[in-house]
């Protein structure tokens, strides 16, 4: 579906500047807030851009950030299996090189999961693609993280 009016003023709040190119919203909370976007994996003029699946729910954010910064992307990497992070890079890159249009001839993002090829990068990007519908390890990693901080 389409962003809408209402869609882009939501996402520039969320931003802090306006989106660059176009995107949808994927995952709404219930009271119909953006939580992840999946962008176009071309801004407006062209440019590549390979963080597909965005996670954009302030709270969310916040949390996955305390995770990263207690040393959470080493110890997801620690975590998961190699090849299953890697058929998850490789997943998420043919998604998003699926929707680059058959005519375009200019640069191309790279990389899976956050642009990076092997590894974690940004616990934020995997943990947006499993929310929306992607099988990401480091996704279910986050998830149990977030569960583990609230106690649960």
């Amino acid at each position: 579906m389409p962003f809408t009016d209402s869609d882009v003023a939501a996402l520039t709040v969320l931003l802090g500047r306006a989106p660059r190119g176009d995107f949808e919203i994927v995952v709404r909370d219930d009271a119909g807030a953006p939580m992840v976007i999946r962008n176009s994996p071309l801004l407006g003029d062209g440019t590549p851009m390979p963080t597909r699946f965005w996670l954009v729910d302030p709270g969310l954010v916040i949390r996955v950030a305390r995770i990263e910064s207690a040393g959470g992307v080493r110890a997801a990497e620690a975590a998961v299996d190699a090849g299953e992070l890697q058929w998850a890079h490789d997943r998420y890159a043919a998604e998003r090189d699926a929707a680059i249009p058959a005519a375009h001839e200019g640069p191309r993002p790279h990389g899976g999961v956050g642009g990076t090829r092997h590894g974690v990068k940004c616990l934020h990007a995997h943990y947006a693609w499993h929310l929306a519908g992607g099988d990401d390890p480091v996704g279910r990693w986050v998830e149990a993280a977030l569960a583990e901080a609230d106690g649960q």
